[in-house]
This record gives structure tokens, sequence and C-alpha cells, in this order.
């Protein structure tokens, strides 16, 4: 029952996020998102200094694709040589390619240019939706699911659930921030990582369930 609950929530959780993609989507087709993006453009913007340009950037890098591939790779060391969990390393590996290929197929379909005002970086390619915003998302996203499942108390779980909920956050405003992505961009680079994590751990919880039920006929 617990189990049936916790995929009930994903897809709801799914569903919404499709939802919320499709009327970005719609809204940016339309071009009546733009008093929105530059509304919160300008707040954000406002904080401007040398100081938090530093941060920001230092939290941008933390996003791109080297330091998720360098982090997949010591993930994948701690899960299979210590923890002794090889489908959770095939389940990091297919959430991280498949959200690269995702973004690209996304980018292109759309074709949105970036913002060309105030550009405190220099990138190419188009702008929505964010591949730092989804990158952050998934990937942050399914190591908390992984590792909230060996962690055994309330606290820890809860912290790395928060900690990675403001790393994401923190990815995703630093794209705005240096002017580099439209808020709504970010926004629904989030929604199509919440639909693929979703879709992706649906997948992986039906996998461990007749992988567990298998096990108790066997015995």
């Amino acid at each position: 029952m617990k189990l049936k609950g916790h995929l009930l929530s994903a897809i709801l959780i799914g569903l919404v996020s499709l939802i919320g993609f499709s009327c970005m989507a719609i809204l940016i087709s339309a071009q009546k998102i733009v008093r929105f993006d530059q509304t919160l453009i300008s707040f954000i913007r406002g904080f401007e200094s040398h100081t938090l340009t530093s941060i920001m950037k230092f939290f941008t890098f933390i996003g791109s694709f080297p330091v998720v591939l360098v982090l997949f790779l010591i993930a994948s060391y701690i899960l299979y040589c210590v923890l002794r969990c090889r489908a959770e390393v095939f389940l990091l590996g297919t959430v991280i390619l498949g959200t690269q290929v995702i973004n690209q197929v996304l980018k292109i379909f759309f074709h949105r240019a970036r913002p060309d005002f105030h550009l405190l970086i220099d990138v190419g390619g188009y702008s929505f939706p964010s591949g730092h915003a989804m990158s952050a998302f998934a990937f942050y996203g399914i190591l908390t699911f992984i590792f909230w499942r060996h962690i055994p108390n309330r606290f820890g779980r809860t912290t790395i659930v928060l900690f990675s909920s403001i790393l994401i956050l923190i990815i995703g405003t630093s794209r705005i921030y240096l002017g580099v992505h439209y808020p709504s961009d970010i926004i629904g680079g989030y929604f199509v990582s919440s639909i693929w994590l979703t879709i992706v751990i649906w997948f992986f919880q039906r996998y461990k369930e007749k992988q567990y039920e298998k096990n108790e006929v066997s015995e």
C-alpha cells in the first residue's frame, strides 16, 4: 500500500508538471509571458554586485554538464562499490543521458533565442528550456531519491531534500541573474525534468517491486 501511494503521488506530480510545461510552452509561443519574464529579471538583477556575480558564476558552474559528469562518476563509485546498488547506477546514468537528449530535442523544436541584453557570461545555443535547470533538477533530484532510500532517519532525509531543493533553485536563479536565460526557461526546464524523473522513477519502482516479488517466490 505504501508503494502504491508513492506511485500515485509520482503520477500526480508528473501530470501537474506536464500541464505546467504545456501552459508555459503555449505562453512562450504566443509571446504572452514577456511581462512576467521582464519583471522577474528586473527583480533578480536588482541585487547585482561583484560578490553576488562571483557566487552566481560558481553555482552555474556546479550545474554545468562537466561537473554533473564528475559527480556522476563519484556517485556511481559509491553506489556500485560501497552500497552494492548496481540498479541505481543504471538509473542515475539513464536520467543524466535522457535529460541531455530531451533538452536538445526541445531546444531545437522551440528554437527560442536567448536574452540579448546585459549578459555577464557568453553562451550559445537556444534558450528554452534551460539545460542547466533541467540538469540540476534531474541530477540532484534523482540523487536525492536514490540516497533517500538508504538514509534510515527522517532528519537525514529531510536534510538531503532541503539541500538539493535549495541547490536546484539557486542554480536556476543563477542563469537568470547572469542574463543567459528567461525565468520561463528555468521554470520550463524544471517542469520537463519533473516529468522525466516521474517516468524513470515509476519504472524503477516497478522493477524493484517485481524483483522483490520474485525473491519472495523463490524463497
